[in-house]
């Protein structure tokens, strides 16, 4: 299957070091985050597993454009699409029953891409605005509202939301960098088999973090935690396996949780990712939205849909980059070029 999707070797690196002597060392070496290895010798190909901020020519977009106009011409019956929407928590639960906690790894790279994530990084933030007080009678306001006398984490000065937390791949490098901080991380999945592997973790402690099983698409599904009392949401694959006609109303039921100031990261899939490319045809459910064997779907972004998602949940853009890679498989020679989106919006401050 590698073989039938790889592209040839000689061909990416020749592309690419032709693409890069045209362009000044600025735009070969971004000073955006996602990495900075990058691909400048045709004989270093295989050194690395991955190589960052790949340029495509237009063969290699038009190359794309027709894997997916081909794998997406016969897409399902209508009559069999509902099945995974309507059942969407019993295929991941099937997932996680069977794969447990050994399919994904941590994510070490979390503080990297996303330093928001860090208390002492917020506040560094907070001293730039004039907005502390007001941020802070807001929350007063809506915590004396919220309908329990307690709730999780409500001593916290800092908190954050891990939607769609899996096994908690996240959760656990996160945890274990805001020990003694003041923070306070709240996780949810809808898979209970998910959220009990998390609980029966070593490192998780009530003290510090609460997960909770929750669906995210139900709209009258509540939190654990009152509205505008988040300081940070992350969200990582996860926003792509929800059907696309309901994203938006998660993206701003989940925006209402964050403080003014609060901050909303993103990272998914992106249109053209190596593995869209490899769908067989049969699998398409709508434009770039497919299933897996497994029952499990994914939907493959663009800028402008993720620019439009989060400005409409009222969300001010801080970043909004596209992440184009070269992965390597070095046992079998193959290369793969990976597409990933990665965002950062902000809740507008409230008015003086």
């Amino acid at each position: 299957m590698y073989k039938k999707w790889s592209f040839s070797v000689a061909k990416v690196a020749t592309a690419f070091i032709r693409l890069s002597m045209r362009l000044k060392s600025s735009d070969v070496r971004p000073s955006a985050p996602l990495g900075s290895r990058i691909l400048t010798s045709v004989d270093d190909i295989f050194k690395h597993n991955m190589w960052d901020h790949v340029q495509w020519t237009e063969e290699d977009k038009e190359n794309a454009r027709q894997k997916v106009q081909e794998n997406s011409s016969v897409q399902l019956p209508l009559t069999e699409q509902g099945k995974f929407d309507t059942d969407a928590c019993q295929y991941w639960d099937t997932f996680y029953q069977m794969h447990q906690d050994k399919f994904f790894k941590d994510r070490r790279w979390l503080f990297l891409e996303f330093p928001e994530l860090l208390p002492s990084h917020a506040e560094d933030q907070a001293t730039e605005t004039l907005h502390a007080h007001q941020q802070k009678a807001a929350l007063q306001h809506n915590e004396a509202a919220f309908q329990t006398s307690t709730f999780p984490g409500q001593d916290a000065s800092f908190r954050i939301l891990e939607v769609g937390c899996g096994v908690g791949n996240s959760v656990f490098p996160i945890v274990n960098n805001i020990k003694g901080t003041n923070s306070f991380l709240y996780c949810c999945d809808f898979s209970p088999r998910a959220i009990q592997l998390v609980k029966d973790h070593p490192d998780y402690h009530n003290s510090m973090c609460h997960a909770f099983v929750h669906d995210i698409c139900e709209e009258m599904a509540s939190f654990p935690f009152p509205q505008q009392s988040l300081d940070v949401i992350l969200a990582v694959f996860v926003l792509s396996s929800i059907h696309p006609d309901r994203v938006q109303g998660v993206v701003n039921r989940l925006s209402a949780c964050l403080k003014h100031g609060g901050i909303f990261l993103f990272r998914d899939y992106g249109k053209y990712d190596f593995s869209q490319l490899r769908f067989k045809k049969g699998r398409c459910l709508s434009e770039n939205f497919y299933t897996r064997g497994d029952g499990t779907c994914v939907y493959y972004f663009t800028k402008a849909e993720i620019h439009d998602l989060f400005s409409k949940a009222g969300l001010e853009e801080v970043q909004n980059l596209e992440d184009r890679r070269l992965q390597v498989n070095r046992g079998k020679k193959v290369t793969m070029r990976r597409v990933w989106m990665q965002s950062k919006y902000r809740k507008p401050h409230s008015s003086p």
